[in-house]
């Protein structure tokens, strides 16, 4: 079946074929985390982060992952571990972030506007239809990696 569905409800799609406007997508999203469409070798997700808050320092042994800003500026961390995390680069809308499995990683909200972003993990990191409302959510009990 294939959706072209612009106004429907934030949910996983996979992995059926989809056309989607991620940017609208990523605005009207307000949870942390919503897996928006979920395959055996990839995975979309759109996330929110409020004002002065972050993904969280984390790092995917085993996942490239991609983010794109659709709203709102960042500011952006990378290092080989997680003591080294140094590297500091200020991301803005429509920016792309690209993060190789095995870096540690952290994107801030620096911006006085929630940030809102659509992020590609390949392949797929969490579990199909995942929604977490907020960040405590996500990492309730959950090593953040490598």
């Amino acid at each position: 079946m294939y959706f072209h569905d612009h106004h429907g409800m934030l949910r996983d799609f996979g992995p059926e074929p989809l056309v989607r406007d991620l940017e609208q997508d990523a605005l009207c999203n307000n949870n942390f985390r919503t897996a928006l469409w979920t395959g055996p070798k990839m995975q979309l997700t759109l996330m929110c982060i409020p004002v002065g808050d972050s993904i969280g320092l984390e790092c995917h042994e085993d996942t490239d992952q991609f983010l794109c800003l659709v709203q709102g500026c960042a500011m952006v961390q990378f290092g080989k571990t997680k003591d080294t995390v140094h590297d500091v680069s200020r991301v803005s809308c429509h920016d792309g972030i690209f993060v190789p499995a095995g870096t540690w990683h952290n994107v801030r909200n620096c911006g006085n506007v929630p940030l809102k972003l659509y992020s590609i993990y390949a392949p797929p990191h969490h579990p199909f239809g995942t929604v977490q409302q907020t960040k405590e959510d996500a990492f309730h009990g959950k090593p953040k990696g490598c």
